[in-house]
């Protein structure tokens, strides 16, 4: 840790992602930006308004003399485990942006070598801090509801040309891995963190429309079974017409039903439970603002912050390394079992 006691961070990949990481460093007090790291040129970036080293490949930086604490990882997808054990193996703690690899096996990798260096593992999950999702994790804690009977994830966007450009490495199967995993993870987890892992899965894939832009489906229904009780399917696709349709939970329950949709899972649609009266949730932490095509925007100011807790005060992470591995668990276990 730094002698000012501010936590130092470095940023791979300058993209959409990395720049709301470096945004939010910047805001935080307690933390500090001190180099980013693209292969792209420094001015093609439009990142010119941070006044700190750039390097165009992680190699470089880890030979210079800058020192940091932690490395945010948000490159694509298939570089981040190969580059968060580089990391470790320099001996920095590491932030890993959603998916944390695209193997239970590389995942695996990643957290045995930090078990090694003694050194953390940070993995994005922001979507854990909206309202809804905090709202509905204490209902599902406190076991409001009573026994969980079903849940049934639908989450319908647009993906056509405009996303999947020449020059993206959208699309690409070593670098992006497929629709669950750049797409929906997110929900996977919130499904993961709420009501645990699934068995007997059965998926069914197609793709529909993306045949020209990508190596991978674009639409899916996966069936299975919670290990914890109850049943639940999740419906997707990227394949819908011209913008995003809904990102949706619906849950059947012992004790009362609990819908929360919006176009990203974002707002409570209906919630008549036992015995109990809906809240009015923060207004002022509205959820996620995707925009187009720019994933999930927001709340990463509360994973900066989850970060500096925990090495500054020795808190809890939020989603820890076992957690991430566990969401690419379950989505290699999807799509095994669609092949």
């Amino acid at each position: 840790m730094s002698q000012n006691n501010k936590i130092k961070f470095v940023i791979v990949g300058c993209g959409h992602i990395g720049k709301r990481h470096a945004e939010m460093i910047s805001r935080n007090n307690n933390a500090e930006l001190v180099a980013l790291i693209d292969i792209k040129p420094k001015k093609e970036l439009n990142i010119t308004q941070y006044d700190i080293p750039f390097y165009n490949n992680l190699e470089d930086f880890l030979s210079s003399d800058v020192s940091t604490d932690v490395i945010t990882i948000a490159t694509p997808n298939g570089l981040h485990a190969s580059q968060a054990i580089q990391v470790l193996e320099a001996n920095n703690h590491v932030v890993i942006e959603k998916p944390m690899a695209l193997s239970k096996a590389d995942a695996e990798a990643v957290i045995f070598k930090a078990l090694n260096v003694s050194k953390q593992i940070f993995t994005v999950m922001q979507n854990r801090y909206s309202p809804p999702s905090v709202w509905i994790k204490d209902i599902i804690e406190k076991n409001l509801l009573g026994q969980i009977y079903s849940v049934h994830i639908n989450s319908f966007w647009n993906r056509d040309e405009r996303y999947y450009t020449a020059d993206s490495w959208h699309g690409n199967k070593k670098l992006d891995g497929g629709t669950l995993f750049t797409q929906f993870s997110h929900f996977i987890d919130i499904m993961y963190w709420l009501f645990g892992d699934i068995t007997n899965i059965k998926s069914v894939m197609k793709d529909f429309k993306h045949q020209d832009m990508t190596d991978f489906e674009d639409a899916g229904i996966v069936n299975f079974e919670f290990v914890n009780g109850g049943i639940g399917n999740f419906n997707f696709s990227t394949a819908v017409w011209n913008k995003n349709m809904e990102s949706s939970m619906t849950i059947i329950a012992e004790k009362g039903s609990v819908k929360i949709g919006g176009q990203y899972m974002n707002e409570v649609e209906y919630c008549h439970i036992e015995n109990y009266e809906m809240p009015n949730l923060d207004p002022t932490n509205p959820g996620n603002d995707y925009g187009t095509y720019k994933g999930s925007a927001q709340n990463h100011h509360y994973v900066i912050q989850n970060v500096i807790d925990v090495l500054q005060s020795n808190k809890a992470i939020t989603t820890n390394a076992l957690e991430g591995m566990k969401i690419v668990d379950i989505i290699e276990r999807i799509y095994q079992s669609a092949n």
